[in-house]
């Protein structure tokens, strides 16, 4: 017999302690009430709206004051439920305070925000209150309803109220985070949401689970922010529907783009998921400039904790932030005014551990200015050209063995006016040279180097940044150099012809007669200046100062 029990006594003692360990939710009550400590009788009443003031003849000898009365004042939640999903909270209060013949009950007051006080009298008879005096006893009650998240300021008073005996605290009820609320409290239930992404259809198919039973539901896509604003229109899932599911399509998987749910009941909570929380560079794109401002500016379509900065890249992909040109962003559109917009010039986003780098006039759409180097009669050239008129720092800067920076040699300012080209009057030699250029009348500019090609005496330096120039030049050589091989054999052509007439004009006249010895003699005769002969059609054609050769040279031709 004494074996069983201790074996009974021992699963008793298991089985309360497992279900200690299993259960993480509230207390379960089956009715609310009032209990005191046994032996005293005790029993509950409303208070009056407008409570008795305090009483203020205390004997001195009784010593009474709050921390003599009250002991072990405690607030907690538990709850009562009369079937599934159909749970309430209460409020338990719990107080211990030392009995005297001057106490005969306790007052309980609960007030909320926005409500009126609500208080309870727990009266002790007088018999058992004679009997326990000078004890310690507790009171114990539970029957306030509160809301989750509710708070609640409790005051404690004896019965009757004796100024300066009161007791004060403030309770806060749980929130619905917990899946004991979630599940059983309806002013908790939200249902369960979870997803698959279709990217390539840009969809998002939403089940939905353990929804308030009875009522229809809600689903929506949202941009969290303070609130979470709809995207689109709600799409309603009916209760009667045996699959609760709905497909929500998207646009761009931004990081706040969330899923909410709600139940289509008044003030019902909501629940949402955001799927793409982690998709941070989704954010940096909607660079925008302002040609006229010059203005650069960005503006955040989700809230995000970052920081931009303006940079310039460098040849090797890595972008060093500009001096002064960063800025912290959380939700307000940011600016960056008087702007140089070189492809050369981007914008750095860090978010926590990670950058990103954005270069919004790759595209070289807004390049206003260019600089141009080209070899013109065998002299080094390089000309600016501007879309706008602004000024320039221009330097002439060479690349030393063991530097990686331009050594600038010498540097000037230069004022370039709208669509005007002007040329850089450097000093030296630019062969073998780069020129270092920074606009002046902007705040944030990239520093831009252009390296000059090594010298070339058989062709012309090509240009550093566009071929204009060397084009221009290409359109004077060419039709000056067809013009004059046209001049050359139309006089080699003529020449021909002239020698060919006279060969015919001498076999016409017979000879060479005597009487006209002195004009024949005129018209053989050849120039000083024809001392080499004539290539024409792959012949060479000798010049002679005799009659008798010219006829000779007249047969080849015929």
């Amino acid at each position: 017999m004494i074996l069983w029990l201790v074996l009974l006594m021992y699963h008793c003692y298991l089985g309360l302690n497992g279900a200690a360990a299993g259960s993480t939710g509230l207390e379960r009550i089956k009715e609310c009430g009032t209990r005191c400590s046994q032996g005293l009788h005790c029993r509950g009443k409303p208070d009056n709206l407008f409570p008795d003031p305090c009483r203020n003849q205390v004997k001195p000898a009784e010593g009474l004051n709050t921390s003599s009365v009250f002991h072990n004042i405690s607030l907690s939640t538990v709850m009562r439920c009369e079937g599934r999903q159909k749970c309430s909270l209460h409020l338990r209060i719990k107080t211990a305070l030392q009995l005297t013949e001057s106490i005969h009950g306790v007052s309980i007051c609960t007030v909320t925000a926005g409500m009126m006080a609500n208080c309870r009298i727990f009266s002790f008879k007088r018999a058992s209150r004679e009997r326990m005096s000078g004890l310690q006893v507790e009171v114990e009650n539970d029957c306030t309803d509160i809301s989750p998240s509710q708070q609640v300021q409790v005051t404690v008073k004896t019965v009757p109220s004796y100024c300066g005996i009161t007791w004060t605290g403030t309770y806060e009820a749980p929130e619905c985070i917990s899946d004991d609320l979630r599940r059983n409290v309806p002013e908790c239930i939200t249902g369960r949401l979870s997803y698959d992404i279709n990217p390539q259809k840009k969809e998002l198919s939403v089940s939905v689970s353990d929804m308030l039973a009875n009522h229809n539901y809600h689903l929506r896509l949202c941009r969290k922010d303070f609130i979470c604003i709809g995207t689109g229109a709600n799409t309603l899932i009916k209760k009667e529907e045996p699959v609760k599911s709905a497909t929500l399509p998207y646009f761009r998987p931004l990081p706040c783009l969330c899923i909410e749910g709600w139940s289509a009941v008044v003030d019902a909570p909501r629940v949402q998921v955001c799927p793409f929380i982690d998709r941070l560079e989704e954010l940096w794109f909607g660079i925008n400039f302002d040609p006229l401002e010059e203005t650069l500016s960005w503006e955040p379509v989700c809230p995000v904790s970052a920081v931009v900065v303006l940079c310039q890249t460098r040849g090797d992909g890595v972008c060093v932030d500009l001096p002064h040109a960063s800025q912290n962003v959380s939700r307000e559109k940011i600016r960056f005014t008087k702007v140089d917009p070189h492809p050369q010039l981007c914008m750095k986003f860090t978010a926590g551990s990670q950058s990103w780098t954005r270069c919004p006039f790759v595209d070289a759409r807004f390049h206003v200015w260019e600089v141009d180097g080209m070899r013109r009669h065998g002299q080094e050239d390089v000309q600016m050209s501007s879309q706008i008129t602004a000024t320039f720092s221009v330097g002439l800067c060479e690349k030393s063995a063991g530097f990686t920076e331009c050594q600038i040699t010498e540097t000037h300012t230069i004022h370039v006016e709208k669509h005007k080209a002007v040329g850089l009057k450097l000093a030296g030699e630019l062969c073998n040279s780069c020129v270092q250029v920074k606009r002046l009348d902007v705040k944030f500019a990239a520093t831009v180097i252009h390296c000059l090609e090594q010298c070339n005496q058989s062709s012309p330096l090509r240009p550093a940044v566009s071929s204009r120039a060397s084009l221009d030049l290409t359109w004077v050589v060419v039709p000056a150099g067809v013009c004059l091989s046209g001049i050359i054999i139309v006089t080699l052509l003529l020449h021909v012809l002239l020698t060919v007439y006279q060969g015919r004009k001498q076999k016409k006249d017979g000879g060479c007669p005597s009487k006209k010895q002195t004009d024949f003699a005129f018209d053989c005769v050849v120039p000083a200046s024809q001392t080499q002969p004539v290539l024409l059609g792959g012949l060479f054609i000798p010049d002679s100062p005799q009659c008798g050769n010219t006829e000779k040279a007249n047969l080849i031709f015929d």
